[in-house]
């Protein structure tokens, strides 16, 4: 069953189109920072941009924090509402369950596929940025300054970078689950996908009010920056550790409720 929701997945024209979308924003902004040397201002844009100018090496990681905000956890979200509403809304879910195939198990394969879908996506944006980073930016020989002003050597930063990927792809399952949990109750996947993204926006807009200062440190958004701190030197670890908590927090309760939904859900379509 989980090859089956794999191959399924990769052979839908949609998953590559969000892929290529997800690659080729960053690769239009190298663009432009080739052709015109005008980068943000140190501490303006999204994270790193303003140093890539100097150093190509880098951009893997302004490329992820282009697309982290926005576009990255709604490429997740449409995948992971259209799991279970998808099947739904085309007839299918129930032919599936006719089968000898538990839910459970149905579930298990969609979740690995919206997994699968995570990595393969941060995976394409890092490597492709790199290659367009190097290719129109240029490197330069010898270390990398750290956000704390330090130099890193080239494995270092590959290291970190890597554990950045993981961060982020950890952060986007906990927006995969509250998207999955939604499609396992409505027959709509873009309804499903909207009522993720609506509780993103939520969370987003709560972080950054003061009167919200008490539910803060526990919003699906607070800590997604925070794969950041893997630049410095040292790595601050705080924010690292409390944003995998929450996002593990996130991804229990709401594969639970989405398992316990579908479970006893009367399929009907």
């Amino acid at each position: 069953m989980i090859r089956i929701e794999l191959v399924k997945l990769y052979r839908r024209p949609r998953t590559w189109v969000s892929i290529g979308m997800l690659c080729g924003l960053p690769a239009l902004v190298a663009v432009f920072l080739a052709v015109t040397h005008v980068g943000p201002r140190p501490g303006e844009g999204p994270a790193f941009l303003s140093a890539v100018l100097s150093n190509g090496v880098l951009y893997p990681a302004a490329a992820l924090a282009i697309v982290l905000p926005i576009f990255l956890p709604v490429a997740v979200a449409v995948v992971a509402g259209d799991s279970v509403a998808g099947e739904a809304s085309s007839g299918m879910l129930r032919y599936l369950l006719v089968r000898p195939v538990g839910r459970t198990r149905l579930l298990v394969a969609k979740l690995v596929a919206m997994i699968a879908f995570v990595l393969v996506a941060v995976v394409a944006v890092a490597v492709s940025s790199f290659v367009v980073g190097k290719a129109l930016l240029g490197t330069q020989p010898g270390a990398v300054t750290s956000v704390s002003g330090v130099s890193l050597t080239t494995t270092q930063v590959v290291f970190r970078m890597i554990f950045a990927m993981l961060f982020i792809g950890v952060s986007m399952l906990g927006v995969g689950a509250i998207a999955l949990f939604l499609s396992t109750l409505t027959d709509s996947s873009l309804g499903a996908a909207l009522g993720a993204l609506a509780a993103l926006v939520t969370s987003q807009v709560l972080v950054t009010l003061d009167a919200a200062a008490a539910v803060r440190p526990y919003l699906p958004t607070r800590y997604w920056l925070a794969w950041i701190d893997f630049f410095r030197d040292p790595i601050l670890w705080r924010d690292i550790q409390r944003g995998l908590a929450v996002q593990a927090v996130y991804v229990a309760v709401f594969l639970a409720a989405g398992w316990a939904n579908f479970a006893s859900k009367d399929v009907t379509s």
